[in-house]
């Protein structure tokens, strides 16, 4: 089965497509268990362990730490033909640590735990899925990781409904086992069976005046590769603190429970519906095209909450433009580095370019917090993402002004 090419001259193969479809899934549950199903769990820790909401999210940020510092070495193997091994050692650690974390009760051990899990996430979910699409399906990249993101979007729609129903009919170990067993056997035996050896794309040629052995060192010579670091960063600082502190901000504007729900509800949908746009309507737009369109609408948001008055109606508009504009930048964020920089070393480059990103994303709820505690209040915590979001926005706008990579 993995002897079949993946593309043709027509396009992408049935072969092609299976693969595409079969990860797209993996996606779905790693992002689903790993991530997105951690919020559930503090509630239910606090009252049974008696720790802090800073303790358990200390764990969420050390892990998310350790994945930056596996972003490169990560990127490096897919690189060069180890992604099967990649994916599949990280579904395995990241099912077995899930398992482990239903029999814990001491806070070291814990963190140890998510230091483990942060690893597993740095070897699952999308950057490295981006990176083994890039290097199996070649010139058609750009539908595969659109393909993936639309049904990766679907991931906390799915996951986090599903594992408060999971806590509260069984408890939260329980329900963590359940989890890491689902990883088990649907990620770990995806990634195994669909990763073997299979026919690849030719690399694409690199003019003989800028041939280097090493992509990254020639990648960070130019302008276009700093810009795009400096707009991810602070894309994913922004994004970090947003989301994280979206719920208390919310409740500073004294709006009531079923409001907040109804409000957080509209985050994965718009998702989901921004990427189906670009489908729709971006098949003749560049990835830089599409991503200054989506990086202008985060300031936007922004703006509204800053400045229109605290309603339901102001607020929800404002969530539904950070959510379009998120499902809209995690395509631009797949797609863009190949044509700024190549598809050569796509792998160590993106992970040269994630490792920044991963850190602000890990600590800028805590800034956030540290920021909110000085002021008083959230106005000051807002113009901060605010100006994360316009230095994101006018980064990328310098990297997208640059020659084609190769």
């Amino acid at each position: 089965m993995n002897s079949r090419p993946l593309i043709s001259a027509d396009g992408i193969t049935r072969q092609g497509w299976i693969l595409i479809w079969t990860l797209s899934a993996a996606q779905l549950v790693s992002w689903g268990t790993l991530f997105y199903s951690f919020s559930l769990f503090i509630l239910p820790m606090e009252k049974e362990l008696g720790w802090s909401k800073t303790d358990l999210n200390g764990a969420l940020s050390a892990g998310l730490l350790v994945a930056a510092l596996f972003a490169m070495p990560i990127g490096r193997w897919i690189d060069r033909g180890r992604d099967r091994a990649v994916l599949t050692l990280g579904s395995l650690a990241g099912g077995i640590m899930l398992c482990a974390w239903a029999a814990v009760s001491d806070l070291i051990l814990f963190y140890a735990i998510w230091l483990v899990i942060g690893a597993a996430l740095a070897a699952t979910l999308y950057e490295p899925a981006f990176a083994v699409l890039t290097t199996r399906l070649g010139p058609q990249y750009k539908r595969a990781i659109t393909s993936m993101t639309l049904v990766g979007g679907f991931a906390s729609t799915v996951f986090m409904p599903l594992t408060q129903v999971l806590i509260d009919g069984l408890g939260w170990r329980p329900a963590l086992v359940v989890l890491g067993l689902v990883t088990l056997s649907i990620c770990a035996v995806i990634h195994w069976i669909m990763l073997a050896p299979s026919e690849r794309p030719p690399p694409p040629s690199v003019p003989a005046e800028t041939e280097d052995r090493s992509p990254l060192r020639r990648a960070i010579r130019t302008p276009a590769f700093w810009a795009l670091l400096i707009a991810f960063a602070s894309y994913s600082a922004g994004q970090s603190a947003a989301i994280f502190h979206l719920v208390p901000l919310l409740n500073e504007m004294q709006m009531d429970p079923t409001t907040v729900v109804a409000i957080l509800a509209i985050i994965g949908p718009m998702q989901v519906a921004g990427r189906v746009a670009i489908v729709a309507f971006g098949k003749n737009l560049s990835a830089r095209m599409i991503g200054i369109f989506s990086l202008v609408i985060p300031p936007l948001a922004m703006l509204i909450l800053l400045l229109a008055p605290p309603t339901p109606l102001w607020v929800g508009l404002s969530v539904a433009l950070y959510g379009g504009a998120n499902g809209m930048t995690t395509i631009v964020r797949g797609t863009v580095v190949q044509e700024v920089l190549g598809r050569v070393g796509y792998g160590v480059i993106n992970g040269a370019l994630s490792f920044p990103a991963t850190i602000l994303r890990a600590l800028a709820p805590a800034v956030a917090a540290l920021v909110f505690d000085l002021a008083g209040g959230y106005d000051h915590v807002l113009w901060m993402i605010f100006g994360l979001y316009v230095a994101a926005a006018a980064a990328f706008v310098i990297a997208a002004r640059t020659r084609s990579g190769t």
